[in-house]
């Protein structure tokens, strides 16, 4: 299964309530990620700096599904204030994805 990663960034001033609501997701959106297909979630911090790393067949296809699902939505707009632009993200994307250049398994 394909591994992806891609970055956020939050406002300095968010980290301890971004890593304390990280602690607590809700459980309808934690079945809703495996229901799209992710596993293998990660998000790592250093400063502002996150970098989500996870598994899933078909990652726009999940993005989609995930789009449209009321729970995710009430979780973005919740977390969406949390967040400031990342630098390099292009006008274009849906995210800022991290090209993968070595894994050992």
């Amino acid at each position: 299964m394909p591994r992806y990663a891609y970055k956020l960034r939050i406002k300095e001033d968010a980290i301890e309530e971004y890593e304390r609501e990280h602690k607590r997701v809700w459980p309808e959106l934690l079945a809703k990620l495996k229901k799209v297909g992710i596993s293998d979630y990660s998000i790592f911090r250093r400063g502002q700096d996150l970098t989500l790393v996870l598994r899933v067949d078909d990652f726009d296809k999940a993005c989609d599904e995930l789009d449209r699902d009321p729970v995710n939505q009430r979780w973005q707009v919740f977390m969406s204030r949390l967040f400031e632009p990342v630098p390099d993200k292009q006008p274009d994307e849906r995210f800022s994805m991290l090209k993968e250049v070595f894994y050992l398994e």
